[in-house]
């Protein structure tokens, strides 16, 4: 029996609605794993929302339920590091102009923002968190700055005091949540922690598929209206979608895209709705998801293009693009 896509967004709480065997099913993979044959189920809570990790656990030795434990542990540790709304992270602490002793995922997503800001030309840029506080969009009320505020934060922003990982943290932490279960032996696995690593095959001996919503506003439950559906080859890649259309507000009449522009200090007002990058790892499609939604959908589709090791899923309000890769291992729904 082929398994159902999942979406690239949280969608595993919604099972908590369902009828009381579904619940009690949920809290038997909280507290112990499930498994399923050779393979693994753990879920939990992670970075606002939740988790699923399905690994096949054939000729490892460790104990699931050891794995579970150190999966939460991973969680947790990099919470209390890059977590901009954990108070005692020491991103907060960083972000407040204490002196800090950075531990090896500050350093280390520290280090691969800067490599994605070169490489994009700062249009990822993780030093830009006076420009997302300004506008509504880190950690601070929404709010509509004038021309004054911007240009203030953007000088603030060269600085580096302050930082957001936002835009990579996710994608970074499926890649350590991975790399754990290579160290064990796991071959085959897919870690969802809002964004997706995965690698091998899936239960049933087929490519990881990866259902990506359609982004259209109201479009607020993932999984409920998907736009395509993507399989995996079986290589170990990350997969991430970035949009507009379920982060905005709207003040006077006008409509505010939570993307901005890191080097202009504004949100972005071209009409590319979202960006599905599959790259090498999930830090890497993390990254570079966002950045394809602040350069548009031309210059974004020659950045996916001009990489063989990347592939590409664009969508704007007049239609969509996939990269060659990426078409030929994807099945369109009836949305046109």
């Amino acid at each position: 029996m082929r398994e159902k896509p999942l979406t690239l967004c949280k969608y595993f709480a919604e099972a908590m609605k369902h009828a009381l065997f579904f619940s009690a099913l949920l809290l038997t993979c909280l507290l112990t794993g499930c498994r399923q044959g050779r393979y693994a189920t753990f879920s939990g809570y992670a970075q606002g929302g939740t988790y699923t990790v399905k690994a096949d656990l054939t000729g490892v030795s460790v104990p699931a339920a050891r794995i579970h434990e150190q999966i939460d542990a991973i969680l947790d540790s990099i919470d209390f590091s890059l977590s901009g709304y954990n108070k005692n992270s020491l991103l907060t602490h960083f972000n407040e102009g204490e002196e800090i002793v950075p531990d090896r995922f500050f350093t280390g997503v520290r280090a691969l923002s800067e490599k994605y800001r070169a490489e994009t030309g700062g249009a990822f840029d993780a030093a830009s968190a006076p420009l997302f506080d300004i506008w509504g969009f880190g950690f601070t009320s929404d709010s509509l700055p004038d021309p004054q505020r911007v240009t203030a934060a953007l000088a603030a922003c060269k600085e580096e005091k302050k930082l957001n990982f936002n835009a990579i943290a996710q994608g970074y932490t499926c890649d350590v949540v991975a790399d754990y279960l290579h160290s064990l032996g796991v071959k085959n696995m897919l870690v969802d922690i809002g964004e997706i690593f995965c690698e091998g095959v899936n239960p049933s001996g087929q490519g990881w598929t990866i259902g990506v919503d359609n982004p259209v506003d109201g479009n607020d439950t993932p999984g409920s209206d998907i736009r395509s559906i993507w399989q995996s080859d079986g290589g170990a890649c990350g997969i991430v979608t970035s949009g507009n259309y379920r982060k905005f507000y709207v003040k006077d009449g006008k409509k505010y895209a939570h993307t901005i522009d890191p080097r202009t200090g504004y949100p972005v007002t071209h009409d590319l709705l979202s960006a599905t990058v599959v790259a090498p790892t999930a830090a890497e499609a993390d990254a570079l998801a966002t950045a394809c939604m602040v350069i548009g959908p031309e210059q974004a589709e020659a950045l996916i293009e001009s990489r063989p090791e990347l592939e590409g899923y664009l969508i704007t309000s007049e239609g969509s693009w996939m990269s060659d890769g990426f078409a030929a291992r994807a099945k369109m729904t009836d949305i046109p």
